[in-house]
């Protein structure tokens, strides 16, 4: 009956009020809740003490390994849930790591939120690889669906599960987010759109950075090339506002 969450400083859940800084609801206020684990590897992952604890070789760019002990707590869901509904904030962001990894837990957590406080927006950020248990599936408005694209270093079998995908696809509550590094991504991004029919409307892209120069810089031409293809983009609004710092 516990959540493991990941943390702000060590014992601390990172549990927050903030702006919503990417996707279909950016700018909005929302109350956010960060869980670890992840079942992928990103190399340019910006929350990698979610998962890459000391002992995990998987590659990262910073090649940083963090202590378990003080990157992640476990509580129980009725406190974590406690800890959400001290905010008044209408919308819950769910990110991670993988949250439906936590898939049962989660789904307990999310009812608790219904009995207490009903009409609750629920927003969950998965990287798309892992199907939401019927618990959780009921209680979600809006899925953010980040699928990990060759650049990311994960294998394209673990990352992109076709079955997955055309689910998302089918949802109509699924928003995807595609992060891009280079202009070289953009054709993997057309046809995984064009092989799932996953319409302009809900699909975005959005520079890869941990810093606003960086954001900027790459979303010169993103942005063009979101126009030509139809696509939305989004911005990192939190790293311009906060930099790439945790509870933001």
């Amino acid at each position: 009956m516990s959540l493991t969450l990941a943390t702000t400083t060590p014992g601390e859940a990172e549990i927050f009020a903030s702006l919503q800084g990417e996707g279909p609801s950016i700018g909005r206020p929302s109350i956010f809740v960060r869980l670890s684990r992840c079942n992928l590897a990103c190399r340019w992952c910006d929350t990698a003490y979610t998962w890459r604890f000391t002992g995990d070789n998987r590659p990262h760019r910073d090649d940083l390994a963090f202590e378990r002990s003080a990157n992640q707590v476990v509580l129980d869901e009725a406190d974590v849930a406690a800890m959400i509904l001290a905010f008044p904030e209408d919308r819950l962001v769910v990110t991670g790591g993988e949250p439906l990894l936590q898939g049962a837990a989660l789904g307990r957590l999310l009812g608790l939120l219904q009995e207490a406080r009903p009409g609750l927006h629920v927003e969950i950020e998965t990287n798309g690889s892992v199907a939401p248990v019927t618990a959780v599936d009921g209680l979600v408005d809006q899925y953010n669906v980040s699928p990990k694209l060759a650049h990311s270093g994960n294998p394209a079998e673990l990352a992109l599960v076709p079955e997955r995908l055309a689910e998302w696809a089918r949802d109509g509550r699924a928003f995807f987010k595609f992060v891009v590094a280079t202009p070289g991504d953009l054709d993997e991004i057309a046809e995984l759109a064009a092989r799932f029919g996953i319409a302009g409307e809900r699909l975005f892209v959005m520079p890869e950075g941990t810093d606003s120069g960086t954001l900027r810089q790459r979303s010169r031409w993103l942005a063009d090339a979101a126009l030509k293809a139809g696509w939305r983009f989004t911005d990192r609004l939190h790293i311009h506002l906060y930099g790439d710092t945790r509870g933001t």
